[in-house]
């Protein structure tokens, strides 16, 4: 569990999710799928059910090359992080990253925060060598995020999201770590 001051003076909390999280979690996501366009899914398009998610978080709790981290301001998820890696001996060094925040927490640093609080944590588990992320490629903030990290892109895939039947291109980028 780690504290953040936020630019407002709120408090958030960042930690790993329990299965009692999986009912807010799924509610969380289906309210930010209708708050940015940014995200591979739409609101309410996360169907997963309570079960199939509390499965999901018990699952990533156990992987040493995993991790879920929540951030809470007052008791509400304003968002949600993730390291996924695949667990076959030849690809578990590889790293997913997917990240998101309400809107109304944009710009207040959380991003930097989060990316950060990952970063260590894969550099410290032993196996991670290399983190990945899909990127839509007018997301200029995104972007810039990631690349103040260290990330550089490393490829394109055309017209790779849909979205209000307008298609976008998506800017793969990766993070060699140590």
């Amino acid at each position: 569990m780690k504290e953040i001051k936020l630019k407002n003076g709120e408090t958030a909390i960042l930690r790993t999710p329990t299965k009692e999280d999986a009912k807010a979690m799924i509610d969380y996501l289906n309210i930010i799928g209708g708050e940015s366009d940014f995200i591979t899914f739409g609101e309410n398009e996360f169907t997963l059910s309570v079960e199939a998610e509390q499965e999901y978080i018990e699952k990533t709790n156990s992987m040493k090359n995993c991790k879920n981290v929540l951030t809470i301001i007052n008791d509400e998820i304003v968002g949600i992080a993730s390291i996924n890696s695949i667990q076959k001996e030849r690809m578990k060094h590889n790293a997913t990253l997917g990240i998101s925040f309400r809107k109304k927490y944009w710009g207040m640093g959380l991003g930097n925060e989060v990316i950060s609080y990952l970063i260590q944590w894969c550099k410290s588990n032993g196996i991670t060598k290399k983190i990945s992320l899909l990127v839509r490629e007018d997301n200029d903030r995104g972007i810039r995020l990631y690349e103040k990290f260290g990330f550089e892109r490393e490829g394109l895939l055309k017209k790779d999201i849909c979205v209000h039947g307008v298609y976008y291109n998506t800017v793969t980028m990766g993070l060699y770590i140590d």
